[in-house]
């Protein structure tokens, strides 16, 4: 494998979209990048900077000689500590107002030893092309969304050109007959209906229309890209990585990023972890109580937010269901309010569930008692469930979340989706499906299988991912 040598290190520095989900896949990839023998230095914002000191311990992010952290202000009005930044704000700020400090910062790092040699950044930091630019730092963009959410954020312009752009969304047949309408014209991709294309790309309020333009610069940033990488591997969407490689020559796709960590000797980056929320790991103790395959791991991610009414049906379809369950509650997980679950749910499921506000997501997954995971389809959990052999049930909520429910369910066939105004009644059969029904056995079948093919990409010396990873490596050297 390729590494660099030891008295001649470059010096990368890894820019993280700020938020949770980014920031996790992003260190992820700098652990792998200093495992190879690079300097390498990691920008939080200030805000999540603080955030992980008092989640994971005042010292948690010391690093080591050639593994920095340094921050940059995100000028944002303060918030709440335990809650993710508004989006619009953290894209407003991504488009001009954080160039200045992350200048600074660069500006300063190159003046040091050793000196930046190049810049990792997350696809969706808009100022990090701009800044190497300036700087005449070469930059590699990191998209740690899939693909085929990759290629359709792409081609919403034709998409709008061909179906006319996207009403305001409401109950109509008109809406319900264009969110129908078929995709079937984007290169590499399986036939889709407009709804299953990331939301901001057919959803036209305020916030829709900002993401919406936000991403589509975002992925019009690629070309000034040295390459482009993607958290997939080559199996998984060989159609589409085919399809963007013809517009992308330097284009690697390394995941799933674990796998690759899981196969570095005594790293010294493995006590660095990933959470803005404290994981509570007592629910390990708990799973290993429970039997092989007999619970529900049940969370919705970092930014996925619901109703009361959401929640109670969710609630009380898994108590329904009589199945044992692993349910993580951010503390902002329900709009505007607490989480409060009716006294019915904690009657019947006194015993066989457990409620936690975070957890070590991968240990989770991995373990023995997990059967099933039901998720909001965010990119992070559906490559996490796939390599450890989790089927889904699929409940997308925004961005590129209906694409990769559309391709969990449909093409890889290891999920089930869940109507997005759902009712306890479809929670419940779907958990049971899920749990013991023949199409859950299949899923089961079929994610086993891809599990199998994602270690296969990220085996020594042949795998499809461990050899885009070995390029991308001497790309950064270069």
């Amino acid at each position: 494998m390729a590494q660099v040598v030891a008295n001649d290190k470059p010096h990368v520095v890894c820019i993280p979209f700020p938020l949770q989900s980014h920031i996790k896949a992003m260190l992820k990839l700098a652990k792998l990048i200093h495992s190879k023998g690079f300097h390498v230095t990691f920008v939080n914002t200030e805000f999540n900077h603080n955030r992980f000191l008092k989640s994971l311990g005042p010292n948690s992010l010391d690093g080591l000689p050639d593994f920095r952290f340094e921050t940059i202000p995100d000028n944002l009005p303060s918030t709440d500590a335990n809650a993710s930044q508004d989006l619009i704000s953290l894209g407003e700020s991504l488009r001009g107002k954080i160039l200045s400090p992350l200048l600074d910062l660069l500006s300063r790092l190159s003046n040091a030893s050793p000196p930046v040699t190049r810049i990792v950044s997350d696809g969706f930091f808009l100022v990090a092309i701009t800044a190497g630019e300036r700087l005449g730092i070469p930059v590699v963009l990191f998209y740690t969304i899939p693909a085929c959410a990759f290629m359709a954020i792409k081609q919403f312009s034709t998409t709008v050109e061909k179906l006319g752009p996207p009403p305001v969304l409401d109950e109509s047949s008109d809406t319900n007959s264009y969110l129908d309408k078929v995709v079937d014209w984007i290169p590499g991709m399986k036939e889709m209906r407009v709804r299953d294309l990331p939301t901001f790309c057919w959803t036209r309020n305020t916030e829709d229309h900002f993401l919406c333009n936000f991403s589509m610069e975002a992925v019009e940033n690629a070309h000034k890209a040295s390459a482009v990488v993607f958290h997939t591997f080559y199996n998984l969407e060989q159609d589409i990585l085919d399809a963007i490689s013809s517009m992308f020559p330097k284009l690697f796709a390394i995941g799933p990023l674990q796998l690759h960590l899981n196969r570095v000797p005594e790293d010294p980056l493995e006590p660095v972890k990933y959470s803005l929320w404290k994981e509570e790991s007592e629910c390990l103790q708990w799973l290993d109580t429970k039997e092989p395959n007999s619970v529900v791991y049940v969370n919705f991610g970092s930014i996925t937010v619901m109703s009361p009414q959401h929640l109670v049906e969710f609630g009380m379809g898994l108590a329904n269901s009589k199945h044992h369950f692993l349910w993580i509650i951010r503390p902002d997980l329900v709009v505007g309010e607490s989480a409060i679950l009716p006294p019915e749910f904690v009657n019947e499921t006194k015993g066989r569930g457990l409620i936690a506000s975070w957890c070590p997501q991968e240990e989770v997954l991995n373990h023995s008692s997990i059967g099933g995971f039901l998720t909001h389809s965010g990119w992070n959990s559906t490559i996490e469930s796939l390599s450890s052999g989790v089927p889904m049930l699929c409940w997308p909520f925004l961005g590129d979340q209906p694409t990769n429910c559309l391709y969990t369910c449909q093409v890889w066939g290891i999920g089930m989706e869940i109507n997005k105004d759902t009712k306890r009644d479809e929670v419940e059969i779907l958990v049971r499906e899920l749990m013991e029904g023949d199409k859950g056995k299949e899923m089961k079948k079929n994610v086993m299988k891809w599990k199998r093919l994602a270690e296969d990409a990220t085996s020594a010396p042949n795998g499809s991912s461990t050899k885009d990873l070995d390029d991308l490596v001497r790309h950064l050297i270069l």
